[in-house]
């Protein structure tokens, strides 16, 4: 087992529409002690990503409706972006797909058929990477100074993991905020005074030395626990009492007290939930909800 892998644990997203594939990946990932949740198409991926936070994302290219480079693109942008790593898992080989791969937000990319020791070393590669990065970002959520990072076109390129978690703006709402980080990047400093969207406030930081638009990010947030899982992963609120409850470790006889409802009900609540989270037990919905809680 991959002690890195297994001390950490991480969440995993594979995508694939081959379901012998999908359970060969999933069930080496959970041996090395990684928490998998699973989507057969592009847009499950999407719906998954934006609900669970993976720490990487396994990622077929070839698949109906929408395929894995599209899949990529679509995550890799606002409102659904994503930190975590995309690492392409396909037969497609040829050069010209590779590259297709990394232009679309991936940072590895690995033929079938698949290597398990490679495929979870190279994993373990790029987590240990990705979880540097958001430390640092982490530390900006911690200091109370989240940040979001844009283009000059007011494009959203990065942000630390609270400002992600609570981004969400309509599009009308959006593209008031485009035009105010264009406008910030030609006014004197001393002139800009914050913007105020609904319950969001943004305030012109600097720019990077990339040459990002930094901004810092507040949004004022009263929700108890059981309305943030709700709200990130479509869940009733009974659901979300349910889920909640689990991520304290409790077990379905003492929901089933706490909550005053029978075992059999509590069983029923837990399918649901964890077919809303593309999760098949209760660990994997309990890593995630946390995740979730104490980002």
């Amino acid at each position: 087992m991959n002690e890195n892998l297994a001390s950490s644990k991480s969440i995993a997203l594979v995508v694939d529409d081959d379901p012998n594939s999908l359970g060969m990946v999933s069930s080496a990932l959970e041996e090395n002690g990684m928490s998998v949740i699973v989507a057969r198409d592009g847009f499950t991926a999407i719906d998954l990503v934006a609900r669970v936070k993976p720490d990487v994302i396994l990622m077929d290219a070839i698949m109906p409706k929408m395929d894995g480079f599209e899949t990529c693109r679509r995550i890799k942008r606002a409102p659904n972006m994503t930190n975590a790593p995309i690492v392409f898992m396909t037969g497609l080989s040829a050069p010209d797909d590779v590259i297709r791969g990394l232009n679309a937000g991936g940072v590895d990319y690995i033929t079938k058929p698949v290597v398990v020791d490679e495929l979870i070393a190279r994993i373990g590669i790029h987590i240990v990477n990705s979880k540097l990065v958001q430390s640092a970002r982490d530390a900006l959520d911690l200091s109370g100074r989240s940040l979001l990072a844009f283009d000059r076109l007011g494009h959203l390129v990065w942000g630390s993991q609270k400002a992600l978690l609570d981004f969400d703006l309509k599009a009308s709402e959006q593209m008031l905020l485009q035009t105010w980080i264009i406008d910030c990047v030609d006014k004197p400093v001393s002139s800009l005074v914050p913007l105020t969207l609904n319950a969001f406030e943004f305030t012109f930081v600097g720019l990077s030395s990339s040459d990002e638009i930094l901004i810092k990010f507040k949004h004022g947030n009263s929700e108890t626990n059981e309305q943030t899982l709700a709200r990130l992963l479509s869940l009733t609120s009974r659901e979300s009492e349910v889920l909640y409850w689990l991520t304290m470790g409790k077990t379905n006889k003492d929901i089933s007290v706490i909550l005053n409802l029978s075992p059999r009900t509590v069983n029923k609540h837990l399918e649901q939930i964890f077919q809303k989270m593309g999760v098949d037990n209760r660990t994997s919905a309990a890593v995630a909800a946390d995740r979730i809680l104490h980002s």
